[in-house]
Order: C-alpha cells, then structure tokens, then sequence
C-alpha cells in the first residue's frame, strides 16, 4: 500500500537543566528515536501508559513541536523543516483533533464562527460559500443547522468534540493525528464519537494516527497499533495480531490489565515492577530491562532495534534476536 506519512529516526529533546551561560547540560529525551509509517485510508493506534511520549510524537509530526533529529516525510514530500508558509500548505492535508474539546474552542465565538475562520484562513473569501460550507460540516458531524449559531459553553462534550471534528475536516485532510480524543467523554458518548469517526474515515478515504491509552478503543478503530515505552516504540502490528500474540514484554503487560467480557478470557494479570526511569537518564541497552523479569546482561549491554518477526509484525526485543 501507498504511504501517506513516514516518520524516520523521529527524535524531540526538551531542555531540562542549564549552566550558568545557558548552555544545556541535560535534555528530557520526550521522543528518542522513533520509525512508522501509515498508509492512505490506515488507523494507527499508538499507546503507552501516560508520559511515554505519545502526544508529543503526534503534535512534532505536525510540527507543532520542532523536531530535534529525524525526517517527516507527508506524502513523499520531507517537511522536516518546512517554514510557517510552508507548512500552511501542509495542514489543507493534515489536521489534529485535540483531547480536551473545551479548551481547543475559542470561548468567545459560536461554532459556526470558528469554521467559517478556517475556511477563510485557507483561502474560501466568499461569505456565502462559507457559511454554506459550514453548515455542510455541522450536519457531517451530527449536529443541527441551528447550533452554528452556539457558543462551547452551550454545547455537550460529546456534541463540542463533534465541534472539533468538523473543524478539523474543513480543509479536506487526508491525515488526522487523534489526540486522546475520546478520553474527556463519558463511555457512552465515546461509542458515538468513536462510530462517527469510523464513518467519516469511510466516507472521506482519511487516515487516522489515533493517539490513545484505551486499549480497547485502540482494538475497536485501528488496523495497525505501535505501542509507545519511554519515547521508543518497541511493536507494531496487524491489531488482532498485536492483542491475540504480544511478544514484547511491554506490550504483554498492557494488554494483560483489559478487563474480559468472558472470564475464561481472562490473561494472567502481570504486575511491573519498579519504577519508570527518568526520560532524562534513561537506562543503558534496553530502556524496559530495569522492570523487565527476562532482562539479561545483554540488554544493559546493546540496545535493540526493531525487526520483522513475522507477517507485518515488527518488535524491539534481545528475546527476538535469533
């Protein structure tokens, strides 16, 4: 299949301490190395538990953040270190959802006045045709004609997030990066917000990176997931794949605390131990080794690279070498 966004050697350092000239002395390595690619009309679910650098890896893709190392290649074109001009050009094709709906609206305009904004941003001068575009996208996204004329604060979270999603989809993106989208909504409303989600990657061809902790909203929506350890991803695979078969021990320990419907689906619950080392110092070889029960000497010694172990199935694990 045909790549739509391709990331290679992805790295962003933060700053974390300084000398007295301000020379920086030691950086939070957020993202540290990271390779993936999606395909046109893909959903690929990244997780990891809280701090593992998922967001960050979504909001440098789209150069929100600048990259400190590595290439961003959106539909073969490197865009690595395009400029802000530039970069106007990408975002007709690659947009971001956020996860707190609330906060990524302006306060002080209706909803209506937010999307006729984006529209005339990217180039739609006649009022008319934006207004009527507008409305096109409320009734997208499942809401009504009249609520154009609302403000967030009116609005539900389920109905604001919905809000988001039509501005997101006025440029007529191909790629849209999911940040948590889902996880300030009660269940419920999850599940609609999930479904119209679904029907507008049929409807519109797009590609999704779903950016998420949920591990069974992951499983619900994604064709490949990528799980995310200390700014690293460690697997990637097919999703029944990666649920039915985890091979690294990470990815083990995640899929080990879903909930089953059926107990005798039940996984043996496995417990990590110690704790998370600092992205600051991060252990030596492997950085999972130090809460890892089959850490042996070479895993303080070589770091792993990721390998094809099987259909699709790629994991960064000694376990694995042979």
């Amino acid at each position: 299949m045909e790549k739509i966004l391709e990331v290679k050697n992805l790295k962003k350092y933060f700053p974390a301490k300084k000398d007295f000239f301000g020379k920086t002395l030691e950086y939070v390595k957020a993202v540290d190395g990271v390779d993936f690619h999606i395909n046109y009309g893909e959903v690929l679910g990244l997780v990891g538990e809280s701090g593992c650098g998922k967001s960050t890896t979504g909001r440098t893709i789209l150069r929100l953040l600048d990259p400190t190392e590595g290439t961003i290649l959106f539909e073969g074109q490197d865009i690595t270190h395009f400029n802000k001009k530039k970069l106007k050009s990408v975002y007709k094709h690659m947009q971001l959802i956020f996860q707190d709906p609330f906060a990524s609206l302006n306060p002080r305009k209706t909803i209506g006045d937010t999307l006729e904004e984006v529209l005339f941003v990217h180039g739609m001068k006649d009022r008319e045709q934006r207004k009527e575009k507008a409305q096109e996208l409320i009734q997208m996204v499942g809401l009504r004609k009249r609520d154009m004329d609302k403000y967030p604060h009116e609005f539900s979270g389920g109905q604001r997030q919905r809000g988001v999603i039509a501005r997101a989809l006025a440029v007529n993106p191909k790629l849209v990066i999911c940040d948590e989208p889902v996880s300030a909504l009660d269940v419920s409303i999850q599940a609609q917000i999930i479904n119209l989600m679904m029907d507008l990657k049929e409807r519109l061809g797009l590609a999704y990176l779903f950016i998420s902790h949920d591990l069974r909203v992951v499983r619900y929506i994604s064709d490949r997931v990528a799980v995310m350890y200390m700014g690293k991803i460690v697997e990637i695979a097919p999703v029944e794949e990666l649920f039915l078969n985890p091979l690294h021990p990470y990815s083990k320990a995640l899929l080990s605390v879903i909930p089953a419907l059926k107990p005798g689906n039940r996984r043996e619950k496995i417990v990590l131990e110690g704790e998370v080392p600092s992205p600051i110092n991060p252990p030596s070889g492997c950085n999972f080794r130090t809460r890892c029960r089959y850490a042996t000497k070479e895993c303080g010694d070589v770091e792993p690279t990721i390998r094809l172990v099987g259909n699709e199935h790629f994991v960064s694990c000694h376990l694995y070498n042979q």
